[in-house]
């Protein structure tokens, strides 16, 4: 789930673009190919399962190996 909380999101899918503004929001079912695009800053909440990895399989310095509970 993306749920844009300042300036405007664009998701583009294989057959689609949608363009996200401020409150809005969308559900990207599992295994559904989507490339979000922010062209300006954009501040998104975004919500997903737990053991989804941030970075994909690419570790990085930025890869969080435990995620904090908040």
């Amino acid at each position: 789930l993306f749920l844009v909380v300042k300036g405007t999101l664009i998701i583009e899918f294989r057959d689609k673009i949608v363009e996200l503004k401020e409150g809005e929001m969308i559900i990207v079912p599992r295994g559904v190919d989507h490339r979000p695009i922010a062209k300006e800053e954009v501040w998104v909440m975004l919500f997903e399962p737990a053991h989804i990895k941030h970075t994909g399989e690419v570790e990085h310095e930025l890869t969080v190996k435990e995620y904090e509970i908040i």
